[in-house]
């Protein structure tokens, strides 16, 4: 990185983090400081919700998913419009008619405080261990390319959250997210302007989607039926709905960004905002990887994009092996380049499609010898594309802002959940099982509290943690484990009046437990986004069988 780039990437953070810290300064009461006094417009709303679920992971990942498979990822987004309609119409009027601080206090007036509890649990864990992966993802990618110390960089975006979030609460995060946004938009849309200035001059706009839909990239539709694909048509539909109503419904890291709106109004609006530009503003992500893909057809790349691992596994007794294999990527991208040179006519495609699944091969062949050389190492290599892009071919200034935009990311998002975790722990635990009867200042510095703790746990989990096939998929697969029965307790609690709560609270364990079971061992051999939906039928079937159990026993015992 050039002096330039260091200077924007210290700038654009350092006065992120001050002007949160300083504006939102001397919160002293809890709908102040968890809410920011309820007073946030919509466009602010739709930004803060889009900031928290738009991660680095979003940015790092999703162009190499692209990159590597093309554009069907954008599929799990389908069922993300209809969700935000149904919450907007059942659950945010619920919520703000309550007043509640947490989506966890409307479950103890609905059932009881146990059931409340365990929901807010059963958030506290998997919510817990995703802070830890939303700065651990970056970190890892950028240290490994950049050559910084993992750890430290681990520390430093954490510290960054913690101070600004500590200060101002739900109003620092909302705000500060706004200028986040900013940033990644702005850093993202010149990205795409850069690549594709950045291919040959006969090679336009139509050209490389034309190369990129003749090499598979631009397949978006998958209506197979098939439960073993991860992201189909019908999976985005349903168990995508499922993952975004549990998601933006019940997980308080969301429903705090939309509890600080003025009105029920300017909170509808604000999520519906958020629910029909996200699929868009996906799909250009994507791509932007496809992009890069149709780039790298005219400009030669690497066999394996993480460079520490590959650099390993030259030094052990498999060197020969990738280096031939190197040798025949290499060849393959000429013969392909060749090809594009002299036009993609009708008896050139076939040769166009041969060249590219060679390369998959090739690319697979290395990975196994990774595997093979380097047992313990990852060979998922989809997180390095486009950050090894940015540093080998961006020019110096635009670096340090395509960073920025990492760091940005991997900010906001961390800084709305060590906010929920916080005001779970304090409102849902502290508040109303511990210490009922403190002072409202008390319960600000309680909370303040908890948002240190849990950002050093999010530190510790992110210097401990390992990388788990693609990143984004990670933080998706643990939500799934426990979305569906959280959201099972709320549709419940919102639909089915005659159910009660100890039938609610057996259903909910016994539901969390067969869904772990059948994820752990693949029981159904399904694709974890329609956990989702077996975790929510489970919970609901369960829930409705032990209310009729438990009202048959007691007219037998009468």
């Amino acid at each position: 990185m050039s002096g330039i780039d260091w200077i924007i990437l210290v700038v654009v953070l350092g006065g992120i983090v001050g002007y949160g810290s300083w504006v939102t300064r001397k919160r002293e009461n809890l709908n102040s400081y968890l809410l920011g006094d309820t007073e946030a417009k919509w466009w602010t709303v739709g930004l803060s919700v889009m900031a928290t679920q738009a991660s680095a992971i979003t940015f790092l990942s999703t162009p190499g998913q692209a990159y590597h498979d093309g554009m069907g990822f954008v599929q799990f987004y389908f069922g993300l419009p209809i969700a935000m309609v149904i919450i907007c119409l059942f659950f945010i009027p619920i919520y703000k008619r309550l007043k509640v601080y947490t989506a966890y206090e409307y479950l103890e007036g609905r059932f009881d405080l146990k059931t409340r509890s365990l929901t807010a649990v059963l958030f506290l864990i998997q919510r817990g261990l995703a802070a830890g992966i939303t700065i651990y993802a970056p970190a890892i990618v950028l240290s490994t390319v950049l050559g910084w110390n993992l750890k430290l960089l681990v520390i430093l975006i954490g510290v960054l959250v913690i101070i600004y979030t500590v200060s101002g609460g739900s109003k620092a995060v909302n705000i500060t997210q706004k200028y986040q946004m900013g940033i990644i938009f702005l850093g993202m849309f010149i990205a795409f302007y850069l690549i594709l200035n950045k291919l040959p001059d006969n090679v336009g706009f139509s050209e490389a989607m034309q190369i990129a839909g003749l090499s598979g990239k631009m397949d978006i539709l998958d209506f197979s039926f098939n439960l073993e694909n991860r992201y189909t048509f019908w999976s985005g539909i349903i168990g995508g709905t499922f993952l975004a109503l549990s998601y933006f419904g019940t997980d308080q890291s969301q429903v705090q960004r939309y509890l600080t709106g003025a009105s029920i109004r300017e909170s509808q609006f604000g999520l519906l905002f958020n629910g029909f530009l996200k699929v868009p503003m996906q799909f250009f992500i994507l791509l932007t990887g496809v992009m890069v893909f149709v780039f790298f057809q005219f400009q030669p790349s690497p066999v394996f994009f993480n460079p520490k691992v590959i650099g390993k596994a030259l030094e052990t007794d498999c060197r020969e092996e990738i280096q031939t294999l190197n040798n025949e990527f290499d060849s393959i991208y000429h013969l392909k380049k060749e090809l594009f040179i002299s036009g993609l006519h009708n008896e050139n495609i076939p040769k166009l499609k041969e060249f590219t699944r060679q390369e998959k091969e090739i690319r697979d062949n290395v990975k196994s010898l990774i595997s093979v050389a380097l047992p313990k190492a990852e060979t998922n290599d989809k997180d390095f594309v486009f950050i090894y892009f940015i540093l080998n071919h961006f020019p110096k200034g635009l670096i340090g802002l395509l960073l920025a935009v990492f760091f940005c990311a991997a900010m906001s998002s961390t800084a709305s959940e060590l906010n929920a975790l916080a005001s779970t722990t304090t409102v849902d635990i502290f508040k109303r099982s511990m210490y009922p009867h403190l002072l409202e200042e008390q319960y600000v510095t309680v909370s303040r509290g908890f948002t240190i703790l849990w950002g050093l746990v999010a530190i510790l989990f992110g210097c401990f943690g390992t990388l788990f096939e693609n990143l984004i998929q990670f933080v998706n697969i643990i939500g799934s484990i426990f979305y569906g029965t959280i959201l099972g307790i709320f549709l419940v609690g919102f639909f089915i009046k005659y159910v009660k709560a100890n039938a609610m609270f057996i259903a909910a364990l016994i539901s969390e437990f067969l869904v772990i079971i059948i994820w752990y061992f693949d029981l159904l051999e399904i694709s974890y986004l329609w956990l989702n939906l077996v975790g929510c039928t489970l919970t609901i079937s369960l829930a409705i069988m032990m209310q009729l159990l438990i009202g048959q026993k007691r007219r037998i015992a009468k």
